[in-house]
């Protein structure tokens, strides 16, 4: 019956609704609210040169609290409504849209809560690079490429590739891809690190299983005006582009490549018709880089650690089609026995996971 499929809804909607609660409280986000609404209803409010910053503050935070209040408010009043409205099928259709939309609504918000680092906002540069394997390694890279670019259509993230290096036989050496909508760098920066594919390889005659390896890398775009770089530590070069085609890269001959050479960071691009355009998209791209590169080494410095970098025994998620199916993060333990699911973009699970392990380390 409807009324007991929507009471077994609202059941598992529980532990999410008690993690929003938990984090809500242990936050102090009901006290942020109150103190920041305070500060903004003084008299000497509008003399402080940090006016801007809080009311963007408090709004963010006010917006999180009505949405918090209706998800609560909805709990409490939806399991009533059930039992009120049991015997009347057209009532219980229209409770029907408010439990699918409570749903919706809890899951948005559970992620929203965790995007609390000041970068989870910015638009983000995101690379896939192949790992040592030749063919193999560089086939496993595109398909984390597309797993990627679908995950992006499934949550209407605007995404163009703005470079890409083809591999010699398959797959690809290299991708970069720029991710613009809601909070794109907040989402894909837990799939930083090393991606492990075991399976039964397609380029093998004997049926042999292979392991493949590929590195992904998530930087978040950051103003202009938070780095200056001296021209004369750059080496710009350019290059003809080759690409996949298609919608997602134009074949042009005005490709570039540019190499920062105290730190030897390299940056390219190739989505343009327009070598100058390439070059304004690289040089972006280069800023965020040395920008991630000062905020890592700072954060070492703090805590007096190493640098932090991306290494090839730092895997973080295996994905194994052979001898038996499943995707497992090693970081979260969030594991899925559908790896074709997960291949084809359907990732959320895996983020969550991700945002509220990190939320629980720090």
């Amino acid at each position: 019956m409807l009324i007991d499929e929507l009471q077994e809804k609202l059941k598992n909607l529980q532990p999410d609704i008690d993690t929003i609660k938990a984090y809500w409280h242990n936050a102090g986000l009901e006290e942020t609210f109150q103190k920041l609404s305070a500060q903004s209803s003084q008299e000497e409010f509008w003399k402080d040169p940090n006016q801007t910053e809080i009311l963007k503050q408090l709004q963010r935070v006010r917006t999180q609290r009505d949405h918090y209040q209706l998800i609560i408010t909805n709990q409490a009043e939806l399991p009533e409504l059930l039992e009120l409205f049991a015997d009347d099928e057209q009532e219980l259709k229209k409770i029907e849209k408010e439990v699918y939309s409570l749903h919706k609504m809890v899951t948005e918000f559970k992620v929203s809560l965790l995007m609390n680092e000041t970068q989870d906002a910015s638009n983000c540069f995101f690379s896939i690079n192949s790992g040592a394997g030749g063919t193999e390694s560089q086939d496993w890279a595109s398909m984390l490429l597309r797993m990627y670019l679908r995950f992006c259509e499934r949550e209407k993230l605007p995404v163009e590739i703005i470079d890409f290096q083809p591999g010699e036989e398959a797959g690809i050496k290299s991708a970069t891809l720029f991710i613009r909508g809601k909070n794109p760098y907040g989402l894909l920066k837990g799939e930083q690190g090393i991606h492990r594919l075991v399976r039964i390889s397609p380029y093998d005659s004997n049926k042999r299983r292979h392991t493949s390896f590929a590195a992904a890398t998530a930087v978040p775009e950051i103003p202009d005006i938070e780095v200056v770089i001296d021209p004369k530590d750059l080496r710009i070069d350019t290059y003809r582009s080759g690409g996949a085609g298609g919608q997602h890269v134009n074949k042009t001959d005005s490709a570039i490549r540019i190499t920062h050479l105290p730190t030897n960071t390299v940056t390219q691009c190739q989505s343009e018709r327009s070598q100058t355009q390439n070059k304004e998209t690289a040089m972006k791209m280069l800023k965020a880089k040395l920008a991630q590169k000062m905020k890592d080494e700072q954060d070492a410095k703090n805590a007096a650690i190493e640098k932090k970098k991306i290494e090839w025994g730092s895997q973080i998620r295996s994905y194994v089609l052979h001898p038996y199916k499943m995707v497992k993060d090693h970081r979260t333990e969030q594991e899925s026995p559908q790896p074709d699911l997960v291949l084809d973009g359907d990732i959320m699970e895996f983020i969550e996971s991700y945002l509220v392990w990190k939320s629980k380390a720090t």
